[in-house]
């Protein structure tokens, strides 16, 4: 395959709602709606980050991890934002899509100036249960710590 190529499994329509599905996704943890962020993981969904020692697995660590960074972030006055791009759908079979994209994390304190926080690389699993997409396992990998 060539970077130019997608694989022939990703159409135009699929590709699509991927990035649609990203965009919510972020949207709802941005806005701090954490409960319904986490269920848009499977209910034995990973979550792992290079930075963190162990991964969240299941739902409700998804949830508790995610909760426990946005109340701190909102304690500090800290807006935080997630910008999702060069998404990449590298495989589609039945209900199951592999994607990569990279990441930026922007933190605005109250008051203050945008910084870009990290720069990561996000590989999902994502599968489609009851009619929606679902995360079933996410690598993140922050670049400062490769």
């Amino acid at each position: 395959m060539t970077v130019t190529e997608l694989p022939q499994s990703a159409t135009a329509g699929l590709y699509q709602e991927i990035q649609q599905f990203y965009a919510q996704q972020m949207h709802l943890l941005d806005d701090g709606r954490v409960e319904e962020w986490a269920r848009t993981f499977t209910e034995d969904g990973v979550f792992a980050a290079n930075a963190q020692p162990v991964p969240a697995v299941g739902r409700a660590a998804i949830t508790e991890a995610a909760a426990k960074a946005t109340d701190a972030y909102a304690a500090a006055g800290v807006q935080r934002r997630h910008w999702l791009g060069m998404v990449s759908v590298e495989s589609a079979t039945g209900q199951t899509v592999t994607a990569r994209c990279y990441a930026l994390v922007i933190e605005t304190p109250r008051g203050g100036r945008p910084e870009i926080k990290a720069s990561t690389l996000c590989e999902d699993r994502i599968v489609r249960a009851d009619g929606a997409w679902q995360i079933q396992d996410r690598q993140i990998t922050r670049d400062d710590l490769v």
